[in-house]
């Protein structure tokens, strides 16, 4: 029997502003996450007054101030971290600058080499209301990063987790018939998910949990939370040979501070 690892993974929009809630280090407290990944820190680690000794921090933060961003606390020092994706892929794919930004300069992207595995945190573009983003999605970043999950797998299985600003199915949001072919539910983004799943990609909370009503994500608007009128797009995938050694996944949405809720699954590691 091998050591149980617990990784969780939380858009917190915000870093700083869930600190300031007193909100995040009781989250971490009543977890005790061995691996937490995070997603929209909209901060660089100098600006984070969140102390916690036992873990090691490593932060992929956005060249624009307060934005995106994505970093990676662990308590086990992993044996190398790499920031955004290798510069063969973002050519292969042209994944460059459009009239947002350039993805690669966002912070939307670190990974961390452990033993047995690698985890990635991702923060995937958003579509945009106009679906002005839909073609760095679909002809570029989607494919570029499966490509770069499918390289590191060459080496060692592959977790990967974050904001995927995508429903994936009708299952996965509350509305899902008033919001098809709005932002994050258009049919390229869910193909772009899709091709995850084909690729050999394991949905780990799909392994437990059927139906609808869980969900990760809540507008601010019409007390939607409360109501439980959501989305699902904050996932935690496995490469499949993984499969067998994920022993629970969960949703969190008792966990507050920002418009998302924090997702989790408890992994054996053989390392011991």
């Amino acid at each position: 029997m091998g050591y149980m690892v617990k990784i969780f993974s939380w858009n917190v929009n915000g870093i700083r502003a869930v600190h300031k809630k007193e909100l995040f280090l009781p989250f971490v407290e009543k977890f005790q996450p061995d691996v937490l990944c995070l997603q929209e820190t909209k901060a660089e680690r100098h600006q984070s007054e969140v102390d916690l000794p036992e873990y090691t921090e490593y932060w992929s933060s956005a060249e624009k101030k307060g934005y995106s961003g994505t970093a990676i606390f662990t308590k086990n020092e992993p044996l190398n971290v790499l920031y955004g994706m290798p510069e063969n892929i973002i050519k292969k794919y042209g994944l460059t600058e459009d009239s947002y930004g350039d993805p690669n300069k966002e912070g939307r992207l670190i990974t961390a080499e452990f033993k047995n595995f690698y985890v990635v945190s991702v923060y995937t573009p958003n579509a945009k209301d106009d679906l002005s983003r839909i073609p760095l999605r679909h002809e570029h970043w989607d494919p570029a990063f499966l490509e770069y999950c499918k390289s590191l797998e060459k080496n060692k299985p592959v977790v990967f987790c974050g904001d995927l600003n995508v429903a994936h199915t009708e299952e996965d949001l509350a509305r899902p018939k008033e919001n098809r072919g709005k932002k994050g539910f258009t049919s390229e983004e869910r193909e772009g998910f899709q091709k995850f799943i084909d690729a050999g990609f394991v949905d780990t909370f799909r392994m437990f949990h059927e139906g609808n009503g869980y969900y990760t994500w809540w507008t601010h608007w019409a007390n939607a939370r409360a109501r439980n009128i959501g989305w699902r797009i904050d996932y935690i995938l496995v490469s499949k040979v993984l499969e067998p050694k994920v022993k629970s996944a969960q949703i969190h949405p008792e966990i507050f501070g920002s418009d998302h809720c924090p997702v989790s699954i408890e992994l054996e590691d053989n390392t011991s």
